[in-house]
């Protein structure tokens, strides 16, 4: 029945419902306002100003990559204030080192490394070529830090000059392998982790079956490991002229060198011919003051971080505007997932259309896969291969191109290709297949008295996560599991031109560095990215005049603004926010190892995916 309301009420409601558009009219005003005045702060055309004598300086933070990690507000705030590692883009590093050394106002490379906290092989292999090439302008390149890490080390052996602090050190720890083991934890807990893999070696379910590492294991990541820490001694002793037999000494024996020098990590770099100088840093700022001029508002040295110099150079250096012949680049970075997945995440669909958006575009001529990816989901992998083996159908060249890590799913989304291309240091292989499926229906019932019972019409109905997993149901997924292996033994067979019966024998989820793959016939040649865009280009017959483009899904507006914002927010903010403890740390690293195997979300269950991490 109708109610008519009276005419107080109907004045009250009509002034609330003014005062309310009011409010959302004023709001919406505000919000616009402040949406004008971000916009011009965040993408002014303003170029930074740049001395006539400068030091251009590098200073990356966090991990160096190959794509940056779409992430979220959350994750933004928990990088600024520590508890998550930032990141830097390979790309812009080297492009901003490419550009200065034909620019005459950058007199000197500066690689500022307190901020750097690794990198893989590959990439610090990659950088050094820039800085080696860098030095052929005859500009100095200097190398500071408060304490040199490995991964720093690399680079800063590079550099004409190592400039470490007075209380400094340089450490030299080698190459390891470990990994956290919840077996027991699981047993005490009554959870039953049902493992379904394939491969002797396929150690990535290792931590839910054992408390420790397998020998198998331990056999497949001791060559891996070694062929890695070769190649590390290697490289260093050419950039130093250090015998590498001696950096290797240096490692093996720092304990001894340490107490040669009463304990004094600063004078056991200088005394071994690591660093040149040991300076606090009002000394390393004057020692700088005399090599570039004084920027006297600053009260330091004349510079330009190399993010503020990449804008002053080409707008374009990812080929997006690029016209007339190209090569084509998807960097498929991540652990592979089913779907559409963000940036520093591998989807199926959404990886596969990049390669179908490079398919379809008449001016891309080949394509070239930059993969970075420990793998993941079986059926996205297959996904992705299709994709990469439709191009090749439609005459377009494709070729792989493995980044420090192209294993397992990683591995298999390669073999569709024309060529595979593998650095050195690569770590690759990892053929094999594994599944699991947790249930916790004995705590339930022994600690909390919680029982599920029911019917079903057919097993597969009663397959929950809070009963015990039918054996039937388990065969069948084993049966999935093998046939999986199968298909992937005979993928890369058809790709490698080997039998079955030979890939076997190789693979069993067994890892390789680039070095032993390339001997075993895994990959054809060994090389860099840039060998691989020549490859694709000569294989499309371009000659030399041809464009590369990066292949990216476009951010939208709204999301690049955003983003923009927040990470300003976040630099601006960062240093008021606390810092994460080492207990955060932990937990956070318990919480993502959990978080890494949650996410996994193949339909079959079934996971090409090694123990190895992209970063």
């Amino acid at each position: 029945m109708y109610e008519r309301k009276n005419p107080l009420m109907r004045l009250l409601g009509g002034t609330w419902r003014a005062i309310d558009s009011s409010r959302k009219v004023a709001v919406n005003l505000l919000f616009l306002a402040i949406v004008i005045v971000l916009l011009v702060f965040v993408f002014s055309s303003d170029e930074p100003e740049i001395a006539d004598t400068t030091a251009l300086v590098v200073a990356p933070k966090g991990q160096l990559v190959e794509q940056l990690t779409a992430k979220s507000i959350e994750q933004m705030i928990d990088e600024a204030r520590g508890a998550a590692t930032p990141e830097t883009l390979l790309k812009d590093v080297i492009d901003a080192i490419k550009a200065a050394k034909d620019d005459d106002r950058v007199q000197v490379l500066l690689l500022d490394l307190s901020s750097f906290s690794g990198a893989r092989l590959t990439k610090l292999q990659d950088l050094g070529e820039a800085i080696i090439d860098f030095k052929t302008s005859g500009k100095k390149v200097i190398a500071t830090a408060d304490m040199y890490g490995q991964d720093a080390y690399y680079l800063a052996a590079h550099a004409d000059e190592i400039l470490t602090h007075t209380m400094g050190a340089v450490m030299l720890e080698g190459y390891g392998r470990y990994r956290m083991y919840f077996k027991e934890g699981i047993d005490k807990l009554g959870l039953d982790v049902h493992i379904f893999k394939v491969g002797t070696y396929k150690s990535a379910v290792e931590p839910f079956l054992l408390d420790g590492m397998s020998d198998y294991a331990k056999e497949a990541n001791r060559e891996w490991l070694g062929d890695l820490w070769r190649i590390y001694l290697d490289d260093v002793a050419a950039a130093r002229g250090i015998p590498a037999e001696n950096l290797d000494d240096y490692a093996q024996n720092f304990p001894r060198f340490m107490a040669e020098a009463n304990g004094d990590t600063t004078k056991a770099a200088l005394d071994f011919g690591l660093a040149d100088q040991a300076l606090t840093r009002v000394e390393t700022r004057e020692h700088l003051i005399e090599l570039v001029g004084e920027d006297e508002e600053a009260h330091s040295y004349n510079q330009i971080a190399f993010t503020d110099y990449l804008k002053t150079i080409d707008d374009d250096r990812f080929g997006r505007e690029a016209k007339g012949d190209r090569v084509g680049i998807v960097v498929a970075r991540g652990t592979i997932l089913d779907g559409t997945q963000p940036a520093g995440t591998i989807g199926g669909e959404s990886t596969a259309a990049l390669i179908r958006q490079a398919r379809n575009d008449d001016d891309v001529k080949a394509i070239v896969l930059r993969v970075d990816s420990g793998g993941g989901s079986a059926f996205a992998s297959e996904v992705i291969r299709r994709e990469c083996e439709a191009a090749r159908a439609d005459g377009k060249p494709v070729i792989a191109s493995m980044g420090s890590v192209a294993a397992s799913g990683g591995f298999w989304i390669s073999t569709s290709t024309d060529q595979i291309w593998a650095h050195p240091s690569t770590i690759t292989g990892s053929i094999g297949i594994f599944g699991m499926i947790p249930t916790y229906q004995r705590p339930l019932a022994e600690h909390l008295g919680i029982h599920v019972d029911g019917i079903s019409t057919a097993p597969l109905a009663g397959v929950r996560v809070d009963r015990e997993l039918p054996p039937e149901v388990g065969d069948v997924i084993q049966g999935i599991i093998e046939h999986g292996y199968r298909e992937f033994l005979q993928r890369v067979a058809d790709s490698r031109g080997m039998t079955t019966e030979e890939v076997d024998q190789i693979a069993q989820g067994r890892v390789w560095s680039g070095v032993d793959a390339h001997e075993l016939g895994l990959v054809d040649h060994l090389g860099d990215l840039d060998d691989a865009v020549a490859a694709a280009a000569e294989l499309a017959e371009l000659g030399d005049d041809y464009a590369v483009s990066f292949i990216e899904k476009e951010e939208e507006f709204k999301d690049k603004m955003i983003r923009e914002m927040l990470a300003e927010a976040m630099h601006v903010a960062g240093q008021d926010l606390p810092e994460a403890s080492p207990f955060d740390e932990m937990l956070i690293r318990i919480e993502r190892a959990a978080a890494d195997f949650a996410a996994l979300n193949d339909p079959n269950h079934a996971y090409a995916l090694s123990n190895i991490e992209t970063d």
